[in-house]
């Protein structure tokens, strides 16, 4: 390899500099804000955090980093860092922390080393030749946080509730769930909740008995029988009548079913995995899902994460997605060019993963006899991208007796960063992006606004 880019984050004013490089490094010592407004986009290889740093508590400005730079691996050297706090930095996704006067190119030349070879290894489907991983293309962190939830639980029978946007890829990873256990051999059951009319989905997801309704001519065995050994897996939970809630809340309690019009119990030992792109603690909240199913299907969160906090996939997606489809089609393999992959990992990708998908696939198509793919090839690179619809400005009356400016702005300001962060379920890049603003300056807001 050539040059490792390390940006070194510390506080400028403590005194003391960064341990001088060796060769093949090149160092660049910063701020904690600057860094912040650097590091998106930027080549970095590795970060080194740097505690104490005033104002900031390393978890913060930890989550803080791997918003700004996802894929990058983060090492903290902290002599003050206890047991607790080294469990709580690892849980968050810190790669190492550094030991007190250790030498510590060593470890940051191994980090960067096997975030490469990860990715490779991942692109080339050898990953613990496990059979799940497949589903999952990426080695950027939050990608890595993904596969190391469906290993730990994969096994276990703990219900999953995946979140995420349309086009996340919710549903490859309700199947590499299914298959990171003992369950692979057994029925995965797909329902989608939103797709089918009330009048149906009970007897669709419980069963009935002949004559329960008419038209029921014989009886059938609903979803969770037929998923019974395996996993059955509930799209858009979020659809699901409250009528109908109610039922699903006692099959999870119980473990156990009825048909629809009869009475027989029948004993279930099935894996329920179920997904959602709305946001559920909304919906309890304004009376649209029962809080106890709610608690009942959030055993395990699983959040499938847009494709604009994992840019650094955007390359090893196209080139899966070229492969697969050339496959499909009996095409000879086609390539992008540096010029396509460097404008695809530039798009936002509001589609997310399911429109890059679809991309690549009209580019295989309109590229003709060509071997390589150009951005002409891809229309979605020359649609102009969409305006911010301008919020209506409430009208804020003025008393006679006057009001106070500065705090009525404030708690203007306060309400809108507040509706953001909830539609984005706290995440500060996501919120910033939404109101058009940079995710440093929502964050210093956040703060100053003293956000509970």
């Amino acid at each position: 390899m050539g040059t490792y880019e390390l940006t070194w984050i510390h506080d400028p004013a403590r005194g003391g500099a960064p341990p001088d490089p060796p060769a093949g490094w090149n160092l660049q010592p910063l701020g904690p804000d600057v860094a912040l407004e650097q590091l998106p986009g930027s080549e970095c290889h590795v970060v080194v955090l740097d505690c104490p740093i005033p104002g900031w508590a390393p978890e913060t400005l930890l989550e803080e980093i791997l918003r700004a730079a996802p894929s990058v691996p983060v090492l903290l050297r902290d002599p003050a860092a206890t047991p607790s706090a080294a469990v709580r930095l690892a849980r968050l996704g810190i790669h190492q922390i550094l030991s007190p006067g250790e030498d510590p190119y060593p470890a940051l030349a191994a980090a960067v080393e096997e975030q490469r070879s990860a990715a490779l290894l991942r692109l080339a489907g050898h990953i613990e030749d496990t059979p799940w991983d497949r589903f999952l293309v990426g080695g950027s962190r939050p990608m890595r946080q993904v596969s190391q939830i469906i290993r730990l639980v994969g096994a276990r029978r703990a219900t999953v509730l995946i979140t995420g946007e349309t086009g996340t890829g919710k549903e490859l990873a309700a199947r590499a769930l299914h298959l990171a256990g003992g369950r692979g051999a057994g029925p995965l059951i797909a329902v989608n909740c939103g797709a089918l009319p009330e009048t149906l989905l009970e007897s669709e997801l419980f069963g009935h008995v002949r004559g329960a309704f008419t038209g029921a001519w014989q009886s059938r065995p609903g979803r969770f029988e037929q998923a019974n050994g395996g996993t059955i897996f509930l799209d858009e939970i979020g659809e699901l009548p409250l009528e109908l809630q109610s039922k699903l809340l006692r099959v999870l309690q119980e473990r156990e079913v009825q048909r629809l019009g009869g009475n027989e119990t029948i004993r279930l030992d099935v894996r329920v995995v179920a997904a959602t792109n709305c946001d559920l603690a909304a919906r309890v909240e304004d009376g649209g899902f029962r809080e106890d199913l709610y608690y009942r299907l959030n055993v395990v969160p699983l959040r499938m994460p847009p494709l604009r906090e994992r840019t650094g996939d955007v390359a090893l997606l196209a080139r899966h997605f070229v492969e697969k489809i050339c496959r499909a089609e009996g095409l000879p393999l086609k390539r992008l060019s540096p010029e396509a992959g460097e404008r695809l990992a530039a798009y936002s990708w509001p589609g997310n993963v399911r429109q890059l998908e679809n991309a690549i696939e009209s580019a295989v198509a309109l590229s003709d006899g060509r071997e390589l793919l150009v951005p002409s090839d891809f229309p979605v690179l020359a649609e102009p991208r969409p305006r911010a619809v301008a919020a209506a400005v409430p009208l804020i009356p003025v008393p006679d007796t006057g009001l106070d400016y500065e705090r009525t702005l404030a708690g203007i300001e306060k309400s809108i960063l507040e509706q953001a962060l909830r539609k984005t379920g706290g995440n500060k890049k996501a919120a910033a992006d939404m109101l058009g603003l940079k995710r440093t300056t929502l964050s210093a807001k956040v703060r100053s606004l003293a956000f509970g």
